[in-house]
């Protein structure tokens, strides 16, 4: 008897983490374009997010900065990603960088559409997959037409959710004294538990969008250049936990 029970224990360890959820982070920042277009904070941005995610149980980071985050570098790794998420599993994917009306600047420096990103991550199998955007326009992932980025259409992931730095004509602040971008680090806050409302311990998207919203409006009210932002993606994601504290 003593034998049948030992084994059914096994069992169900063995199937729970068949099934557990498994979250896949992919963090890229580029600081150094190799030009006179280089940032001051954004590799500092995801290497600090990278000790958050760290902590987080059942999670797998990488990370990618300056001439490391090239387009070719982050489709491979989100591909990689794509591989081996399951359908109970979470993708995020954050980077700190410049922007542009429908897209991302890689190294290079090199354009990476969002359309280009939705188009890799439709393949994915994980049911939710949230991406973190600090650069300038990158409100346009929504609203640009040449992103070409249709959430209801059957080319889109129906889980894809995007918190991005600001709207689509809007710059993103980077700030030497708060020692990241204005986006970032709220965000990190956020992560770390400032932004938990109801202090379960657990912040949700929407408790987290809530507070970064809140803190980098709040912060740039008085530039030249305020800056707000965006929330793109359905709301059935809104409750899902993005980190516990």
């Amino acid at each position: 008897m003593r034998k049948i029970i030992s084994t059914l224990v096994l069992l169900f360890f063995f199937t729970a983490s068949i099934f557990a959820q498994h979250t896949y982070v992919l963090l890229a920042g580029i600081s150094n374009y190799g030009d006179e277009s280089n940032l001051g904070q954004t590799t500092k941005d995801v290497k600090a997010l990278k000790e958050i995610f760290d902590k987080q149980p059942n999670t797998t980071v990488a990370i990618l900065t300056s001439k490391y985050a090239s387009g070719s570098n982050i489709e491979e790794k989100l591909n990689a990603i794509n591989k081996l998420a399951k359908p109970t599993d979470k993708i995020i994917f954050c980077f700190s960088g410049h922007g542009t009306t429908g897209g991302f600047v890689t190294y290079g420096p090199q354009l990476f559409s969002y359309q280009t990103l939705a188009q890799i991550l439709s393949r994915a199998k994980a049911k939710e997959i949230f991406c973190f955007i600090d650069a300038c326009k990158s409100g346009s992932v929504e609203s640009d037409a040449s992103a070409n980025f249709g959430f209801e259409s059957n080319s889109s992931h129906p889980g894809l959710t995007f918190m991005v730095a600001s709207r689509a004509t809007e710059v993103s602040w980077e700030n030497n004294w708060v020692g990241h971008g204005f986006f970032t680090k709220a965000l990190l806050k956020g992560l770390r538990g400032s932004s938990d409302k109801n202090r379960d311990k657990n912040v949700t998207l929407k408790e987290l969008f809530d507070y970064v919203y809140n803190d980098v409006t709040a912060r740039t009210k008085d530039t030249e250049a305020p800056q707000h932002p965006q929330l793109i993606g359905p709301s059935s994601s809104y409750n899902t936990v993005i980190t516990r504290w």
